[in-house]
């Protein structure tokens, strides 16, 4: 595998593990007793710490591409385990019926 390969597969698990990460730890003003601003929606977060999702995805992110690629290099889960249709049928099985 190409490590640009590997790069865009890493960037694509970073932005969905962020974007995964983003309501844990999360508390709003009423939960953290703080005073809102005039206009403020009720459910706006009172201590987003976006730095701290950014390392939490980073690691999670290299954690799961690691994952991605050991198992494309050792071939662990392949399509055929995953193939819950099974096999299509062969066209060679099925007969036309005779237009006469």
């Amino acid at each position: 595998m190409q490590w640009t390969s590997i790069l865009a597969i890493y960037v694509l698990f970073w932005v969905m593990s962020a974007f995964l990460l983003l309501p844990f730890g999360i508390k709003t003003h009423d939960e953290m007793g703080i005073e809102k601003t005039a206009g403020q929606a009720d459910s706006a977060p009172g201590n987003f710490r976006p730095g701290r999702v950014m390392v939490r995805a980073t690691v999670l992110a290299a954690v799961l591409t690691g994952i991605y690629v050991a198992n494309y290099a050792y071939g662990w889960i392949t399509p055929d385990d995953i193939n819950i249709f099974g096999n299509p049928p062969d066209p060679a099985d099925y007969r036309h019926p005779d237009p006469t």
